[in-house]
């Protein structure tokens, strides 16, 4: 995966995923402050396992308002809530794409444990 509006690939892949990282846009003071003491770095050494989730929103989702997405994102399918319980066991971080024009809008890296217990289920759902 490679990261900035002007990552280019060096030749030797089959594929690539282009992305940036940004600001947290639909998480409230209170989250982010939950998010910034209990999670932690992609790239632990103990972090043994991963996935890499591709993520689109179809046409309606970007035509709500950020305060109608948050009600949705939140307040209905409590996704960020669901995703703290599970730190700091899941390292994670959410990159954007939908503006560098990709295949996908956001793309999902986690990392954890190879002890970590069967939870992928439960974050897809969530």
């Amino acid at each position: 995966m490679l990261e900035g509006k002007e990552a280019q690939s060096d030749g030797n892949t089959n594929w690539t995923l282009r992305c940036l990282t940004s600001s947290v846009r639909y998480s409230n003071h209170h989250e982010v402050d939950e998010l910034r003491r209990r999670e932690q770095v992609l790239g632990r050494p103990d972090a043994t396992r991963a996935a890499l989730i591709p993520i689109r929103k179809n046409n309606a989702w970007w035509d709500l308002s950020q305060d109608e997405r948050r009600a949705i994102f939140e307040e209905q399918s409590h996704h960020i809530a669901t995703g703290i319980e599970y730190l700091p066991a899941v390292a994670r971080r959410l990159h954007h794409s939908r503006e560098l024009g990709e295949p996908f809008d956001f793309l999902t890296w986690s990392s954890m444990r190879q002890s970590t217990p069967r939870i992928s289920r439960n974050l897809r759902d969530a």
